[in-house]
């Protein structure tokens, strides 16, 4: 099923909707603090009961913008690890794009299922916390990818992710970034909450150099999703 069929089934949307205002519900859904953040996100795997459309961030698809920038930097053989995988995607597209691939995610109930639908993966699927990560990671990664894990996040947390994921990325390596994006005097409502400008420039601080960022816009019904690519370079 492609990104746009998912969009496009009504059937498929109803069931995300009705899923989203039952998960908007539970405690840590709109912030909190860092325990109830995180036991959300368990929570709304755990009670999705297999049905893709309760996963608002599953598209069942890689993101056309991983993709297309994928087709201009292809792995060779280069290390790369998926941030926040949930079921698969954008991890199965790294990859097919020829990079030795390790992927995680918060929740063992999305892993054991990227897993069931990619069973012949070439990809190192592992539960863990982004901010209890395996040590021998520490700047093990040519390729870092993290898309709509930040943007998931707020306040201290969304500050410990940027400093935490920039620590992956090898000398030499990259860091691949798509969020929602606003502009610096934006004030929109989460979660999600998109990123400013001054929040993904922080990866500077933390030994990376941003060398693009590209804007686009995702169209929904009735909406118009602005987002930002942006790609960062450690030097050796």
């Amino acid at each position: 099923m492609s990104n746009e069929t998912v969009h496009s089934d009504r059937e498929f949307m109803a069931r995300r909707d009705a899923a989203r205002e039952r998960i908007d519900e539970l405690t840590g859904a709109k912030g909190g603090n860092t325990d109830d953040r995180l036991a959300w996100f368990h929570t709304v795997y755990k009670e999705a009961g297999g049905d893709p459309a309760a996963i608002p961030w599953a598209d069942l698809a890689p993101k056309d913008a991983i993709v297309e920038w994928l087709a201009k930097n292809p792995g060779e053989g280069r290390r790369a690890i998926d941030i926040g995988c949930g079921l698969g995607d954008n991890a199965e597209a790294l990859a097919a794009a020829g990079y030795r691939t390790e992927a995680f995610d918060l929740s063992e109930d999305a892993i054991t299922w990227a897993k069931k639908r990619f069973p012949d993966s070439s990809v190192s699927y592992l539960a863990a916390d982004l901010f209890n990560l395996p040590g021998e990671w520490q700047g093990a990664f040519d390729l870092v990818q993290e898309c709509y894990t930040i943007q998931a996040l707020d306040g201290d947390l969304r500050a410990k992710a940027i400093e935490v994921i920039s620590g992956l990325v090898a000398p030499g390596g990259m860091l691949l970034m798509i969020n929602r994006s606003q502009n610096e005097d934006g004030d929109a409502k989460g979660p999600p909450w998109p990123m400013k400008p001054s929040e993904w420039r922080r990866f500077e601080d933390y030994g990376l150099k941003l060398i693009h960022e590209e804007f686009y816009d995702i169209e929904r019904p009735g909406r118009v999703i602005p987002h930002v690519r942006a790609e960062f370079f450690k030097e050796v």
